[in-house]
């Protein structure tokens, strides 16, 4: 199961690369047309959150867990 999951998201991850010609810049340029669509449509679309600001996340416990 976990092979086929794996090669849908690569299969996923290679149409997007060829929709933007492996160009990041016009990949988040999309993105950001995107949210500016969904602002004008009323959305609140919130700014990210920084993982390491907030000190007591499941992915801080995982990752030092082991140590």
């Amino acid at each position: 199961m976990t092979d086929e999951i794996m090669m849908e998201v690569h299969a996923i991850k290679d149409e997007i690369g060829v929709k933007y010609a492996n160009n990041l810049d016009s990949l988040f340029k999309e993105i950001q047309l995107g949210e500016a669509r969904l602002k004008a449509a009323g959305v609140q679309v919130l700014p990210p959150v920084n993982p390491t600001s907030l000190p007591n996340t499941a992915l801080q416990r995982t990752r030092f867990a082991h140590r």
